[in-house]
Parts: structure tokens; sequence; C-alpha cells
């Protein structure tokens, strides 16, 4: 990850980015519109400011934000100057200008930032979030491909009083790229026990996290029947993680789960070639709710958390489950499969009942990749948000918008209940009256009991993933999820 340093001074740097704005509306009635530098930047040598200055209408820049432009220098220092839009100078703006800056400047190796001197926090923060999460690259498949950009200085005027901020979005980006690791990790790699693995690893030097991994045999013995069938196809047994972070002080309990199939052939309703290749990113859900878990501990937010993670590999062989099962879930709410391409929320059912059950939480949250309706519905840029709590909605989804990603509420009608009724179980698994993220998301309603009011899921499939470079995030696994929930587990704090 990149080393980024805030500094009060620049120290003749080789490439020096500075920020630009687009012009005011009055500014831009004589018809130019060239973007302008913001006032308070620091002096630097050679009138750098001053030909930054001369530079931004001549290279017809917008100063929109993302938007960079690269001026070489020959024989002087710094050799390559880059103005770096922000848009309106907001924090999206200045995430944006930092995803655009490692990009532009990922051929060097050192890249020095000046920013004025009434800089908001925000920015520095967005700054520095896009800087990190744009330089990401999967550690196995890309190890070849890295950025010479290692280290970033950025200049402010007063560095210590942004010490907090930078700290916060460097673990936030750290979170996000654990996230996308074990996201990008191929199944040939990655089963139920790896992922597990990984996590003991991880909170292997944190006495202050509580771990416990249940193996097939404690899964049986304690009535887990749905992550029991799913993974009872596949020579790598399931698993459930319960990781536990337990901070002195904390007065709200969240119970946080994520779907983790490590891979999904749909089973006996096996799935076309085409949707199944990309079947690894089939734990993005189980991946954010780790991290963020993992990143509340490194912030010490003063909130308890209590992540649970359903692992299975859904797999086709004789001992595979079918559709018209009936499978008896954790607390003895039973479901008839009607499709075993519809596994997520088999899994899911059995952890949200036993947090209802034995962890009777403040507040419980899930987040999934458990519909294609999700795209179809949203795109492949938004998570569907559901939840019959106006208050815990709203703060949610507040809070994935500042971390930079994005959901979308979506309704739980009450007349479409009725397409969950089974005549042989107390549920169909997989209704098929269309709305299939809806329905989902009904399904899972009905495990989580008295909790029902406090509850919220996140549909979040089509997110998980980018086809290519696009901003902050980088092709393959986005760590969705990561960043909103550290957002909002910073506001129970």
């Amino acid at each position: 990850m990149l080393a980024i340093r805030l500094v009060s001074g620049p120290e003749r740097p080789d490439a020096l980015a500075v920020p630009i704005h687009p012009a005011r509306a009055a500014e831009a009635e004589g018809g130019t519109g060239a973007a302008t530098l913001p006032a308070g930047l620091p002096a630097l040598d050679d009138d750098v400011l001053a030909e930054a200055a001369a530079l931004a209408p001549a290279a017809r820049a917008t100063g929109r934000a993302g938007e960079v432009h690269v001026h070489l220098r020959p024989a002087r220092t710094p050799g390559r100057l880059l103005l770096a839009g922000v848009g309106d100078g907001d924090e999206a703006g200045w995430r944006a200008a930092g995803a655009a800056l490692a990009r532009a400047a990922a051929s060097e190796t050192h890249l020095t930032i000046v920013l004025p001197g009434d800089v908001a926090a925000g920015a520095v923060r967005g700054l520095t979030e896009g800087l990190l999460l744009a330089s990401y690259r999967f550690r196995v498949t890309e190890a070849g491909d890295r950025p010479a950009l290692t280290d970033v200085d950025v200049v402010v005027t007063d560095p210590a009083g942004f010490a907090d901020v930078v700290t916060a979005a460097e673990v936030t980006a750290r979170m996000t790229h654990l996230a996308r690791d074990l996201t990008n990790t191929p199944s040939s790699v990655k089963n139920p026990q790896w992922f597990a693995e990984q996590v003991e690893a991880a909170v292997a030097d944190r006495p202050d996290l509580h771990l416990r991994v249940r193996e097939p045999d404690e899964l049986a013995a304690e009535g887990f029947g749905g992550i029991l069938a799913v993974g009872g196809g596949s020579a790598s047994g399931p698993r459930l993680v319960e990781l536990d972070w337990r901070p002195a002080g904390a007065r709200t309990h969240v119970v946080l789960v994520g779907k983790g199939i490590t891979f999904d052939t749909g089973g006996i309703s096996i799935k076309p070639r085409a949707a199944m290749k990309l079947m690894r990113k089939d734990m993005a859900g189980a991946a954010a709710v780790v991290a963020a878990t993992l990143g509340a501990a490194a912030l010490r937010l003063p909130v308890r958390i209590t992540t649970l993670v359903p692992l299975a590999e859904n797999a086709i062989s004789g001992s595979a489950f079918r559709p018209g099962d009936v499978i008896t879930h954790y607390g003895g709410i039973t479901s008839e499969t009607t499709n075993s391409d519809a596994e997520g929320r088999l899994v899911l059912a059995d952890a949200l009942a036993y947090a209802v059950a034995e962890l009777k939480p403040d507040l419980l949250i899930d987040l999934a990749t458990l519909t294609g309706a999700n795209a179809v519905a949203l795109g492949k840029r938004t998570g569907a948000l559901y939840s019959d709590n106006d208050e815990l909605a709203a703060d949610l989804l507040a809070a994935i918008d500042a971390a930079g990603e994005a959901a979308w509420r979506m309704p739980l009608p009450a007349d479409y209940v009725e397409h969950l009724g089974s005549e042989v179980a107390d549920l169909y698994s997989a209704p098929s009256q269309g709305a299939g993220s809806v329905l989902a998301a009904l399904y899972l309603r009905e495990f989580t009991g008295d909790l029902r009011q406090r509850w919220l899921h996140i549909d979040m499939s089509a997110p998980s993933w980018a086809d290519g470079d696009a901003g902050e995030l980088s092709r393959g696994a986005t760590g969705w999820g990561v960043r909103g929930l550290l957002r909002w587990l910073g506001t129970l704090a």
C-alpha cells in the first residue's frame, strides 16, 4: 500500500500535483470557463504556481473531479506538474482526484501534492482514500504489474491536525484491500477452511478479538441445517466463523452477517458457464463484514461487533441437496428448496436465526451477493438496501454515500409475503413470481424474529465486482461495503 506522509512544505519534488477547481459561474461569463487554482496554496520555487495558473486555461482544464493534466518541465524542478481537478471540493471530488493522481503518477516513485491552507478534513480523507484505493493490485495475479509509485507527500499547513483523518483513511483502504484480496482469490485456493484460516491469521496477534470457527460436526450438533445442506455436495466441508470485537464501554451491539459461498456452481440447478466463471466472488459479503470488523478494532471504535460468516462451497455430487428438499434451519424454521442456485439465503437464514436466538444484538445487518436481480434493478454500481426501519435505513444510506459507495432503498411489500408459502415446509426458499431481490429479502426477514424492526439487508452482488478500472475501483473485486460499514459504525461510536 502507498505510504502517505503529511508534511508542512515540499522538498523540491520531481513530480508535483496542484488542485484546480472549475471556474465559478461569474468568472466564466466571459466565455473562458477555465479552471482556477484554489487560494492559499503554499509558496513554491520558480513561480510554479504562476505557471500552473497559466497552464490551466492553456490545457483547457475544466477542474472536473478526477481530471488530471500532466505538464512536463524539462531540466527544472519539479520535472512534472500535474493539475488535478477536485470538482466542487467536497470529499467525493477529492477522492476522485486522489484516484486519478494515483493512476496518472503510477510511473513516478514519489509524488508531492500541495493543498490550500483552508483545506477541510474531509478533503484530506477523500484524497488519501482515493490514492490508496486506486493504487490497489491483486497480490497474486497482478504481482508483477505494480505501479512504481510508493510514496506520496501531502503538504498541509498543520500536519498534526490531519493525522487522525489520514489514519482513518489508511485503515479503511487497508481493510478494503483485504476484502478485495479475499474475494479475488481463485476458488482453487479458496474454500471454507481457507477463508476461516485467513481470519484466524488476521486475529492471531489481536487478543482483544475473539474467534470461534464451527466445523461440520459442530454445525450438525447445533442444528445449522442450511449451512450443512449447501455445503453437503462439496469435498470441502462448510464452516461458521464467529468473530467478536468487545471494546470496553460499548453501549451498542451490532451483528454483521456476510454470505460466504466460496464457489457457486448453482448445485444441481447448475449455472451456465458464463454465469459461473466469476463465482469466486460469491463470498464478497463475508469478506466485507470481516474486513469492517477488523477495521473497527484497528480504529478502536467503542461499538461491540459480532460478525457471523456462514461458509460453504455449493458443489455438485451425489450428496448435494436437491430442489424439493426440506431443510430445517437453526431454531426450527423449515424451507422447501425450490432452486439449489438460491443457496446464499439458506446459509444466511441459519446465521440470522442464530444471531436472534443467542446473541440478541441491538442491530442486525447482513450483506450478500444474493441475486442477479440486483443488477437488473440498479445496475453495476449500486447495492439494494432493505429494511423496515426508516431511521436505520437512512443512517446507513448516508454513511454509504459519504464513503463513496452507492445503495438504493428497495421496498418490502406486504402482499408479496404470500409467495413464500410452501405446502410441505414453512417457506419456499426461492418463489418463482419474479422480483427476485425483493423476495429474497422477504425470505430472510422471516428469520429475524423480534429483531425484524432492527434488521437491514443489502444485496450487493452487482457492485462487488468491477469489469475495469474506474475511479477508486480497480478491475476485479471492489471490497464494496467495507467503507460504508466503517463510516456507519463510526457514527454509532
